[in-house]
């Protein structure tokens, strides 16, 4: 007889990775599939444009991983990860050399918007600093699984959080703190009028408060490795360049965990129009750069950020996020999101050389070519920066897909961020990591609590999972 495995996953991201890690540290045999050589998923680094220079083609900046509960449970320091910060997490530039800044302090970040917003600000965040360790363990997991920690701090946040992010903006009264927070709300990659999109943006700031807005030594695949490395001292098995089509292709489990798309399981399970309902979002272009120095940009608080956000007024970001969500096209000027990693982590370029990535919007599975875009909106705050180009890895869509399957069309979200899937990921569902199948289980971005690398939707997954065992023994 074949030996019987607890559990078998199925992609090796930060979300299979993890989940793997929490049923063997229950004690539950666990054995890892991953189609591609090297286990990452959406935090990996490459060379990617010229020897020396290693990017991170997906996630290079982390809000959420530094403060995950799943993380924060597991010793990944000894394994090699090691979090380094900027001294500013976030500017948000403007075309006449000032910024606002996302700062690790909530009075320097309220400073920062002006007299006329510094107080609205303090108030919005009041509340719940110094409570991150329960808001966020309540907020991450499904809502419905158990009571929460701290039930008034939820409450609180969840009214705010409910609103569309354009709504919680009314409390300020200059535009560049509108600004601020639509920037924050845009890394779920919907329109600032979407529901829910508050409490990205509040989750964002927050996180810049508690933990800061990290890079990890060396690339995010630091954090990939890390998860492998423990993973594979609890005793489980990790298998690369093995690409399952079938679940008959895997060995004999218990468990079946899959950190795919929504779609790739069905396929895979034989579950059928399982997802029909499913929807993927917009996509983005993202371009890593080789650069002769950093970044000249005219706001002296931009050259000690780690992030920067491109798009001064709050008005041109929600234009160029309804152009791709919305009206099926490229904005003409894209709102960016940009990483600058080696101010703090120079050993990922040859001595005074830099990493850069920037990516914009774009709809889903779009063809088109947004490097002369996103350079033009780049030189106007920061003039000269054509001129530092030693190379350009660009991706768009397509390219992004190809690299990790799990984004569809080039939806680094792994599912749309609106309407009730805004909260009911993938579907509503009592334990959302289940399917139709008793021995087949989600763990991919596409399930609450959604896309980041935090490993929450692995570890909520893995919960599911070990309760589902647990019973049938």
């Amino acid at each position: 007889m074949p030996w019987m495995r607890d559990a078998v996953v199925v992609g090796a991201g930060p979300n299979g990775l993890t989940a793997a890690v929490e049923l063997a540290r229950r004690g539950f045999a666990v054995e890892l599939f991953e189609a591609l050589d090297t286990v990452g998923g959406g935090a990996r680094t490459e060379e990617l444009t010229l020897p020396g220079f290693r990017h991170d083609p997906c996630s290079a900046v982390h809000p959420l991983g530094a403060g995950s509960p799943a993380f924060n449970a597991m010793p990944l320091h000894r394994y090699g990860l090691q979090w380094l910060h900027h001294e500013l997490p976030l500017a948000h530039p403007f075309p006449d050399g000032t910024a606002v800044t996302l700062a690790r302090s909530v009075g320097e970040t309220a400073m920062s918007l002006g007299p006329r917003d510094a107080g609205a600000y303090r108030r919005l965040m009041a509340p719940y600093l110094g409570k991150w360790e329960t808001l966020a363990a309540d907020f991450l997991k499904v809502p419905w699984d158990g009571p929460p920690r701290d039930p008034v701090t939820l409450a609180r946040f969840g009214l705010n959080g409910i609103q569309p992010v354009a709504w919680l903006n009314r409390r300020f009264r200059d535009d560049k703190a509108r600004a601020l927070l639509d920037g924050l709300a845009a890394h779920v990659i919907s329109p600032p009028t979407t529901n829910a999109t508050a409490a990205i943006a509040m989750v964002f700031a927050l996180a810049a408060h508690e933990h800061g807005w990290p890079v990890a030594r060396g690339g995010s695949q630091a954090i990939s490795d890390a998860l492998a490395g423990y993973l594979r001292d609890l005793g489980g098995v990790i298998h690369t360049g093995v690409e399952v089509r079938r679940l008959d292709e895997l060995p004999p489990a218990r468990a079946y965990i899959f950190d795919t798309s929504p779609t790739a399981l069905a396929r895979i399970a034989g579950l059928g129009r399982a997802y029909r309902n499913f929807r993927y979002g917009s996509a983005v272009f993202k371009i890593d750069y080789a650069l002769d120095g950093p970044v000249p940009w005219s706001a002296k608080e931009a050259r000690r950020a780690g992030t920067v956000h491109i798009g001064p007024t709050s008005g041109e970001i929600r234009a160029a996020l309804r152009a791709a969500a919305v009206q099926g096209r490229a904005p003409e000027t894209p709102f960016l999101i940009t990483a600058q990693p080696t101010l703090v982590d120079p050993d990922r370029a040859p001595e005074g050389k830099h990493t850069y990535w920037a990516y914009g919007h774009v709809p889903r599975g779009w063809d088109g070519d947004l490097t002369d875009a996103i350079e033009r909106q780049i030189e106007r705050f920061a003039p000269g920066f054509r001129d530092l180009v030693l190379a350009r890895a660009t991706a768009a869509p397509a390219e992004l897909a190809a690299r990790n399957a799990n984004y569809v069309g080039g939806d680094i979200a792994c599912g749309a961020f609106s309407g009730l899937q805004t909260l009911l990921r993938p579907k509503l569902a009592l334990v959302p990591y289940a399917t139709s199948h008793p021995a087949v289980f989600l763990c991919s971005s596409a399930s609450w609590p959604g896309p980041g690398v935090h490993g929450m939707s692995g570890h909520n997954a893995a919960k599911a999972v070990w309760r589902r065992l647990r019973q049938a023994r």
